[in-house]
């Protein structure tokens, strides 16, 4: 297969296709465990139907005009990731394929604007807090606009907090126990700046001393997920130059996503000069819950105050931390870890809730799909609270499950935690 990638194709980028490409058997344990198959039952929208598809588009079989629909509607939630006996890579696949492909592509003047803003508004909190106070204002208009309006601001949630910048140091609480250094996000700091306070918190009370690394930037997901290759690099590399993984215990984020995404550094920069840099970074970031369990194991993890009653807890597996990062057994026992807190699994656990980054945004009628189920599904089980660890599928979850009638509060896991640590739970 090397040598039939187009010799266009950046070589570490296509060292990294060919070798997905050829990991597949198409033996099919990939199928259920795709949730656009689940919708459509497409083989073509599967992930063994993609990669068919890549590879006929790369080999010059196919146009991609022809393929890219198919393509575009993969949530890259790596729920086959998980599923494949064979170890196949998918997810560097679709990922390095969108990079070469994208410029290629030719798109609508209104697709090239909606891009165009979703990249633009996302890694800039301020920015994206101020079209999300415009949208607010938007939302009863709602069912007079197109579908591309629409979406977004049905996923607005009914007040917009106020910004709250993290403080660039937080010191331990009592005896120093570690120093790590956190990402803050991009559209979090928006939408649930108190994601952030209460991981500050948290981390504080267990002798944590936090640093926010000055000239970090948006962990370059978004824009590489949906194909924009050199402006993921500028945002990655600008990374690596903020944060010096030397300095630091752990590197962290609270968002899924954009764990994954950092994680993905050194498959991103493959073959080129900074690669060792970029490993040197992956090797030492970890999601929150990661990090907090791991001081539960060795015993440092402080207490928590009891639940003022007995709480369920329905837990939603992000895609990116329970797929991407294999990161499952951590936050449960972390909610169990509070007295009176018991942990409800969610039937379909494994299926995307359909947010997958930018996905709401772009495939807005899948998305919507795929929320309902995922409200059904965790409504289900009458939890008293709902708790994840991504703040897109935070964003997701509580719109359907407010549209579906339920009041039940979404959080946050380490904002659980930081309720239970202040006797506020």
């Amino acid at each position: 297969m090397n040598n039939d990638i187009p010799a266009h194709v950046p070589g570490g980028q296509g060292e990294v296709m060919a070798h997905a490409v050829d990991a597949c058997v198409h033996c099919g344990f990939c199928l259920p465990a795709c949730p656009t198959y689940a919708l459509l039952g497409d083989e073509m929208d599967s992930p063994r139907g993609r990669i068919i598809l890549m590879k006929e588009v790369l080999e010059g079989g196919l146009p991609l005009m022809d393929a890219a629909p198919h393509l575009d509607r993969c949530l890259g939630c790596m729920g086959c990731v998980t599923a494949c006996p064979s170890g196949v890579p998918y997810g560097e696949l679709i990922t390095a394929f969108r990079g070469w492909s994208e410029p290629q592509r030719t798109r609508s003047p209104l697709d090239r604007a909606k891009r165009y803003a979703i990249l633009k508004a996302l890694p800039a909190p301020k920015l994206f807090s101020v079209a999300a106070r415009v949208g607010q204002f938007a939302k009863p208009l709602a069912p007079l606009l197109p579908d591309a309006l629409r979406s977004p601001l049905d996923l607005l949630p009914e007040h917009v907090p106020a910004m709250q910048p993290s403080a660039p140091f937080t010191p331990a609480r009592g005896q120093k126990r570690g120093r790590v250094a956190f990402l803050v996000g991009c559209a979090q700091q928006a939408l649930a700046p108190n994601f952030n306070a209460a991981t500050l918190r948290v981390l504080a009370r267990n002798g944590i001393e936090v640093v926010v690394p000055d000239g970090q930037g948006c962990c370059g997901a978004a824009a590489l997920h949906t194909g924009a290759r050199d402006e993921a690099l500028n945002l990655v590399r600008a990374n690596l130059n903020a944060f010096n993984p030397d300095d630091y215990d752990a590197i962290l984020s609270n968002a899924a996503g954009c764990g994954a995404g950092l994680k993905e550094y050194p498959m991103v920069l493959h073959g080129e000069p900074d690669e060792a840099c970029a490993r040197a970074f992956a090797d030492k970031v970890m999601d929150i819950s990661e990090y907090l369990n791991a001081l539960l194991l060795d015993g440092t993890l402080e207490p928590m105050v009891p639940a003022s009653r007995p709480l369920t807890v329905a837990y939603h597996d992000a895609c990116h931390l329970a797929h991407a990062q294999g990161v499952r057994a951590a936050p449960r026992a972390l909610l169990r870890h509070i007295p009176g807190v018991t942990v409800l699994e969610v039937p379909e656990g494994d299926l995307c809730c359909g947010s997958a980054g930018t996905y709401n945004l772009e495939q807005p009628e899948l998305a919507t799909q795929l929320g309902q189920r995922k409200a059904r599904n965790i409504l289900s089980t009458t939890p008293d609270l709902i708790a994840s660890g991504n703040i897109g599928c935070h964003t997701q979850i509580q719109s359907h499950v407010r549209r579906q009638g339920s009041p039940v509060p979404v959080m946050h896991t380490v904002e659980v935690l930081d309720l239970a640590y202040r006797g506020e739970l």
